[in-house]
């Protein structure tokens, strides 16, 4: 399970994507890249990492569920994820 600092610094990022986006845009259709260079670099959605919603494990995510193989292959097991069940054939 990855620290709570580390799913609070990737929520920051988040954020930070989101409050400037639209000023991204409006800099790269003007082209101004001195403009894109003063905003800060957590402003960039190149440095956001998807992160499992649950416990914040940086690999092994699938974005259809949000959460990463680990917890998925746990909830499915218990049947706590609708419509997913065991293969067997």
């Amino acid at each position: 399970m990855a620290k709570e600092s580390v799913k609070a610094r990737e929520l920051k990022k988040q954020k930070a994507v989101e409050k400037y986006a639209a000023k991204r845009k409006e800099l790269k259709a003007a082209g101004d890249w001195e403009g894109l260079d003063k905003l800060p670099r957590n402003a960039s959605p190149v440095r956001l990492h998807n992160r499992c919603k649950l416990s914040g494990r940086p690999r092994g995510y699938i974005r259809k569920f949000g959460i990463s193989r680990v917890v998925f292959r746990d909830l499915a097991s218990a049947g706590k994820i609708p419509g997913v069940t065991k293969s067997s054939w």
